[in-house]
């Protein structure tokens, strides 16, 4: 049973709105953050969660609306936030969605960016990467203070940013889908870190899309629907089905059936394949056309590093066939032969976050959309236009910026570009990290859509909650080679994590 600390409001919200050139964000949200509690706020993306984190950790001031700040007596003042900076002195720490760390930088510089040891007027780097390696071992990463941020893969840097804030001390952590990167494993650490934090009387406002997260963690909920206040639970009041009521104002349908695929012809087959990053440990796997298979398996298992070769990047050997035929040269010219790619990183490796929805979608379309060097313009707003509506991306706006759409609609928009093309192989890379239960939902459907079209789909999830959902058959992969597999039916959660972590090849039997 979970000790309670001693609970009490330390801050309110008091009809918080936010309006972005005249478009409402935020309406009338009132909420109160207590010592001692964690208060979990979730939504579908475009529900103003993020702009809520921003406003309380001073990135961005409310239109309308104010922040009070109560005291150890019970009197409250206003709180105006104009900084970061002036957000961190009154004890608020945001650990962002979009990893925000300095990667130029060391980690201990990272995590001690702004308060920097010094000694006689110089850098006491010493000391620094002393305090750092701390607080790395409170996240459970066994690091070198001295190493580049930017060396790092994705999960470890999101364990970064977590260290980071909680070098502050900061008596409000708030931490915007801090596990969307983490294995279960860490997952689970992260959480149980949470817990200590709570019991220590550090109030913790937590964003995840992770419904079970949610109610394994949480001591109540805010729900949040465009931009307005659709709830607010208590622990013994959250239920899922309510959860996802009042997120999308709608009952999800049931998971669509999958059709049987004992007679399907093998569409993709990769055979002793090794990337550059792990030469030593060759991985081998099959995809039938029309079949959906996940990759399970710890952070570092060499999962992303597979979908690279496959793809063409970093491949250093084995060999790769398509309906038949080698699949070789670059990744263009795979792409070319019916092969796409949705990597894990959508902001930095697959979208152009600059330019338009229309650009976006319609980019790999292109070359076949074009006639003696001109483009079908007409093609390609029906094209366009189809994928919004059959994507449900929201706002329905070809003309709208990417940079500018919630995570969900972002990673709309690659998958739509991807299947814009009808290809042979999909792969994609965590297909929804950072993304809401509705738009989940939405690209589940997408994908479960591509395969029954006869697309041979390989994905690769740290949610294992995932995996079980969306696979007809797991591949468990550890230290870079195929561990074992489970079919549908046979895969559970505990089996899968005694392959990830190197149990015994009978436990997949």
């Amino acid at each position: 049973m979970r000790s309670q600390p001693t609970v009490r409001t330390i801050l309110r919200t008091r009809g918080i709105g936010r309006r972005f050139a005249g478009v409402t964000a935020l309406d009338g949200i009132e909420a109160e953050i207590r010592a001692g509690e964690v208060l979990a706020i979730v939504g579908e993306n475009g529900a103003g969660k993020s702009t809520l984190l921003k406003i309380l950790s001073g990135v961005l001031p409310p239109s309308s609306g104010s922040l009070e700040e109560v005291d150890d007596d019970g009197r409250t003042h206003e709180l105006r936030l104009r900084s970061v900076a002036e957000a961190a002195q009154a004890g608020i720490a945001l650990v962002h969605q979009e990893l925000n760390l300095a990667e130029n930088l060391d980690l201990a510089g990272a995590i001690l960016l702004g308060r920097e040891h010094h000694r006689f007027g110089w850098l006491d780097t010493r000391s620094m990467r002393a305090e750092a390696a701390q607080w790395l071992a409170r996240v459970g990463l066994d690091l070198d203070p001295s190493t580049l941020c930017g060396s790092l893969p994705i999960a470890q840097r999101q364990l970064v940013e977590v260290a980071k804030a909680l070098s502050t001390n900061a008596r409000i952590l708030i931490l915007d889908e801090p596990t969307s990167s983490l294995s279960a494993r860490e997952t689970e650490r992260l959480l149980a870190m949470l817990d200590e934090l709570r019991r220590s009387g550090v109030a913790i406002v937590y964003v995840s899309h992770h419904l079970d997260e949610v109610l394994s963690v949480a001591d109540r909920v805010i729900v949040l629907r465009d931009g307005r206040m659709a709830g607010t639970l208590d622990r013994a009041s959250m239920v899922r089905a309510t959860i996802e009521r009042l997120m999308v104002g709608r009952t999800l349908p049931p998971t669509t059936a999958r059709p049987s695929l004992d007679d399907a012809p093998t569409r993709l087959i990769a055979e002793g394949v090794v990337s550059a990053h792990r030469r030593r440990r060759p991985a081998s796997l099959t995809v039938k056309r029309g079949e959906i298979v996940g990759l399970a398996g710890l952070v570092g298992a060499g999962r992303t590093e597979l979908l690279e070769a496959i793809a063409g990047l970093g491949h250093a050997g084995g060999r790769i066939t398509l309906d038949g035929r080698a699949l070789t040269g670059s990744i263009a010219e795979r792409v070319a032969r019916g092969l796409a790619i949705v990597p894990e990183d959508r902001a930095r490796h697959g979208l152009f976050t600059l330019d338009p929805v229309r650009t976006n979608v319609s980019m790999a379309w292109l070359p076949r959309g074009a006639h003696a060097g001109l483009v079908d313009r007409a093609g390609e707003r029906d094209l366009v236009d189809g994928m919004i509506t059959r994507l449900r991306l929201r706002p329905a706006d070809p003309a709208r910026r990417v940079q500018t759409l919630s995570g969900g609609n972002q990673q709309k928009t690659i998958l739509g570009r991807w299947l814009s093309i009808e290809p042979s192989v999909l792969l994609l890379d965590e297909p929804t990290r950072g993304v809401d239960v509705g738009a989940r939902h939405d690209i589940h459907e997408a994908i479960r859509a591509a395969a029954t079209a006869g697309c041979a789909v390989l994905f690769a999830s740290s949610d294992l909650e995932e995996v079980l959902l969306l696979a007809d058959r797991v591949l468990v992969m550890h230290d870079g080679a195929i561990a074992g597999e489970f079919l549908r039916d046979a895969a559970t959660e505990v089996a899968i994590m005694g392959l990830a972590t190197g149990g015994a090849m009978e436990a997949a039997r």
